[in-house]
C-alpha cells in the first residue's frame, strides 16, 4: 500500500474515525495494543491495554507559554492524520467525552492535571518529555509534556511516529537524550551543500531528535581561507534564513571559523577580526560558535609576533598559543551574549587518545568551559570503544565531543562511493564519556540521512541502539512508507555498504546481502544436484530482475526527489549492472540446460554492459575526488566475470545454431 503522506495511516481500515467519541462504546473504543517501534528508542515505554480511536473532532489545549510553532506542528500532524475539526479549550472538563490533546511544558497546571489523570509524571531531564495516552470512558486523553520547549518538540516527533501505527496505543513514554549534543557538522572538503539542502537537513535533524548543526564547510572561503573578510550581504542574508529555520526546528545553529592556516595567535588585530566575524553572525541570532584548528601545521608560526610571544614553534607552544586565543574568545562570547553557549573547538591533534605534549598543553591551559572535538581512535575510526573515550577524556582533560567521520566521502578511499551502511561499531555506554556526537556527512545531503539517522539515534539512547532496525526505519522514511520503494532502496544501499578507512581494510564490508545470495548460487552449482541447481538459478533470475528494477522504482517519485537526484550516477550504474546480472543468470540457466551458444551470447552481452557500467563517473565537481562509480565492487563484478566459468560450456548443443562471431 502506498502512503505518499506519512501521516495518513490513521485513515486505514485498521483504525476508523468516529464522528464523535461519545457514540462509541468502551468495548469498541479500546482494542489490544502492541509495543510501537519508535526511533530513536525511548528510555521508557509502559504499554496500556488497547488502541485509541481518535474522533474526527479533537479538542486541543495548549498550555500558556507554549510556542506557536509547536502548536502549529501539532495541528499539522492531526490534520495529516485525518482529524477534520480542531477546536481549542483552556481547561480539561471533569468528564472526557471526546478526544482531548494537551500540550505544553510540565510545570503548566493543565499539563500537570492531564498527566495525573493519565497516571504519569513529566520527565525532568533536559530536553526530556512525557507522552501519555489513555482511554477515558467514551473519550481519550493524550498529553505531550516537555520538561522544556525542546522536550515538547521532541514529544511531537514521537507523536508523529505513533500516528503512523495501526491506532494510537494507550501508553506512557518517558524519554530524554543520553548525550547533550547530537547532530551533524558540515565539515567536509568539496562543494558545500546548497542553502536548500541545508534547510531540508535542518528539518530532517529535528525529525530524528537531533539538536545541533555546525556550519563548517571547508570550501566556504569566508570561513577559512578568507576568514578575515566580512561576508557579502547576500550570503549573510542566506545564513540568517538558515538560523531562523534552525531555531524553528529547535536546532542549535553553530557557526564555525577555521582561521588556523593564517592566524597570528598573539596579534590583537586578528582577534578583533575574529570577534567582528562572530558579531555579524550573532546579529543573525547565532549563540554558539566554534573555532576549528584542524588540518594545520604547528611546526611553524604564521607571524613573527607568535615567535616572540610563545617561543620557537613546537607542539607544546602551539597548544599554549591556541589555548590563549580560545580562552580570549570564550571570555568575549560570554561578555557579549548572556545566552552564549560554550565555545567549541577542534584541536590540531584531533584523533587518537595518546598522551602528547600538545594535548598536555591544552589540558593545562584551555578554559574548562570550552568543548573539545575528537574524531576517535583515527581520522576515520573502524570502531570506538568506551575505553577509547575514557582515554581521550584523560588526555584532553575533559569529556570530548565526538566528531565522527562517517558517512563523509571526501577522501581518496571513498572515490566513487556513497556510504550507506548503518552507523555501527560504536560501543553502548559511550554517552558516559562523551558530551555528544556529531556526524560529518557526505557531499550528498539526502543520502547522508541514512547514516545520520543512526548517529542521532545512538546519541539519544546508545544503550538501546539497534543499527539495522534504525537503518530500515531511515529507508522507510526516505521511501515515503512505500513498501516497494523501501525494498528497492535496501537493495541499493547494499551496493554501497562498504565503509573504508584511511587504511587498506574497510570497517564495513561491501554488499553483504548480495554476496550471500551470489555465494549461495556458486555453492549450489558446485555441489548441488540437478534440482538444487535449477532452483538456485530460478531464484537468481528473480533476484536479478528485482536488482535491475530497483533504480527505476527509486526514481519513480515516491522517494525524496533529492535522494534520487544526488544518487543519479549510482542508480544509472546499478541499472546497467542489474541487466548484466540478469544476462549472467540467463547465461547460467542456458548453460545448465545444455544451450552453450545461447549462454555465450548472454555472457558476452553481460560483459559489455558491465564495461559500460564501470565507465560511469561521479557528478563532476561535487565530491573532492571524482572517479568511476562503484556498485557492489568485489562482489557483483566478480560474479559477472566468473559466471562463464561456473558451468562448462563445451560445443554447441544438438539442434542449436552456433554462436555468431
Amino acid at each position: 500500500m502506498k502512503r505518499v503522506l506519512p501521516f495518513l495511516l490513521l485513515l486505514s481500515s485498521t483504525v476508523s474515525f468516529s464522528q464523535s467519541a461519545q457514540h462509541v462504546s468502551p468495548a469498541e473504543f479500546v482494542r489490544p495494543a502492541t509495543l510501537p517501534a519508535l526511533f530513536p528508542a525511548p528510555v521508557s515505554i509502559k504499554l496500556g491495554k488497547g488502541l485509541i480511536t481518535l474522533s474526527k473532532s479533537v479538542v486541543l489545549i495548549a498550555a500558556p507559554g507554549t510556542e506557536p510553532e509547536s502548536v502549529a506542528l501539532i495541528r499539522s500532524l492531526l490534520t495529516s492524520a485525518g482529524v477534520a475539526t480542531i477546536t481549542t479549550a483552556r481547561q480539561l472538563p471533569a468528564v472526557v467525552d471526546r478526544s482531548y490533546l494537551i500540550i505544553g511544558q510540565g510545570d503548566a497546571g493543565v499539563v500537570r492535571t492531564a498527566l495525573t489523570r493519565s497516571a504519569a509524571v513529566v520527565d525532568r531531564h533536559a530536553e526530556g518529555y512525557t507522552l501519555a495516552s489513555v482511554a477515558l470512558g467514551n473519550g481519550a486523553l493524550i498529553t505531550l509534556a516537555g520538561q522544556d520547549a525542546d522536550g515538547l518538540h521532541h514529544a511531537a516527533q514521537t507523536f508523529r511516529q505513533l500516528l503512523l501505527g495501526p491506532g494510537l496505543p494507550e501508553l506512557v513514554i518517558q524519554d530524554h537524550p543520553a548525550m547533550p549534543i547530537r547532530g551533524t557538522i558540515e565539515g567536509f572538503y568539496g562543494v558545500p551543500w546548497s542553502m536548500a539542502s541545508r534547510a531540508k537537513h535542518l528539518e530532517f535533524l529535528a525529525s530524528v531528535k537531533a539538536n545541533t548543526y555546525v556550519y563548517s564547510p571547508k570550501d566556504d572561503p569566508y570561513a577559512r581561507d578568507r576568514w578575515r573578510e566580512a561576508y557579502p550581504p547576500e550570503k549573510l542574508k542566506e545564513l540568517g534564513e538558515l538560523v531562523t529555520i534552525a531555531r524553528r526546528n529547535h536546532i542549535n545553529f553553530v557557526y564555525a571559523l577555521s582561521p588556523g592556516p593564517s592566524i597570528c595567535f598573539s596579534e590583537p588585530a586578528d582577534f578583533q577580526l575574529l570577534e567582528r566575524k562572530f558579531a555579524a553572525l550573532r546579529a543573525l541570532g547565532v549563540h554558539s560558535f566554534y573555532v576549528a584548528l584542524d588540518d594545520i601545521e604547528y611546526t611553524k608560526w604564521n607571524c613573527e609576533l607568535d615567535q616572540q610571544t610563545f617561543g620557537p614553534p613546537s607542539a607544546e607552544a602551539a597548544g599554549v598559543a591556541q589555548a590563549t586565543l580560545l580562552n580570549a574568545v570564550q571570555a568575549s562570547l560570554a561578555a557579549h551574549d548572556p545566552a552564549a553557549r560554550p565555545l567549541i573547538m577542534v584541536p590540531t591533534e584531533y584523533y587518537d587518545a595518546k598522551e602528547s605534549v600538545y594535548k598536555a598543553a591544552l589540558r593545562k591551559n584551555l578554559d574548562s568551559r570550552i568543548v573539545l572535538q575528537w574524531t576517535g581512535t583515527d581520522v576515520v575510526p573502524p570502531a570506538i570503544a568506551l575505553a577509547d573515550a575514557k582515554a581521550a577524556t584523560k588526555a584532553f582533560g575533559r569529556k570530548p565531543l565526538l566528531w565522527d567521520n562517517y558517512p563523509v566521502n571526501d577522501y581518496a578511499q571513498t572515490t566513487g562511493r556513497l556510504l550507506l551502511a548503518p552507523y555501527a561499531r560504536r560501543e553502548a555506554g559511550l554517552s558516559t564519556e562523551l558530551t555528544g556526537v556529531l556526524a560529518n556527512p557526505m557531499n550528498q545531503e539526502a543520502p547522508s540521512r541514512v547514516a545520520v539517522t543512526g548517529v542521532a539515534a545512538f546519541g539519544w539512547n546508545d544503550q538501546a541502539y539497534d543499527a539495522e532496525r534504525t537503518l530500515t526505519y531511515a529507508v522507510r522514511v526516505l521511501a515515503g512508507e512505500d513498501e516497494q520503494t523501501t525494498a528497492a532502496l535496501l537493495t541499493f544501499l547494499d551496493t554501497q555498504h562498504m565503509a573504508p578507512t584511511f587504511g587498506s581494510q574497510p570497517w564495513q564490508p561491501q554488499a553483504p546481502r548480495l554476496k550471500g545470495r551470489l555465494d549461495a548460487v556458486r555453492e549450489a552449482l558446485a555441489v548441488g544436484d540437478t534440482k538444487t541447481r535449477q532452483l538456485a538459478l530460478e531464484k537468481l533470475l528473480r533476484e536479478a530482475a528485482e536488482f535491475a528494477s530497483a533504480p527505476d522504482i527509486i526514481q519513480a517519485g515516491t522517494v525524496d526527489p533529492a535522494f534520487a537526484q544526488q544518487a543519479r550516477p549510482w542508480l544509472d550504474a546499478m541499472r546497467l549492472w542489474g541487466r548484466a546480472l540478469q544476462l549472467s543468470a540467463a547465461g547460467l540457466a542456458a548453460a545448465n540446460s545444455g544451450r552453450p551458444a545461447a549462454a555465450r551470447r548472454y555472457f558476452a552481452t553481460a560483459k559489455q554492459l558491465a564495461a559500460e557500467a564501470t565507465a560511469i563517473q561521479t557528478i563532476p565537481g561535487v565530491t573532492r575526488f571524482d572517479g568511476p562509480i562503484k556498485i557492489a565492487d568485489g562482489v557483483l563484478d566478480h560474479f559477472v566475470a566468473d559466471a562463464p566459468t561456473l558451468i562448462a560450456l563445451g560445443g554447441a548443443a544438438e539442434n542449436e545454431p552456433a554462436a555468431k562471431k
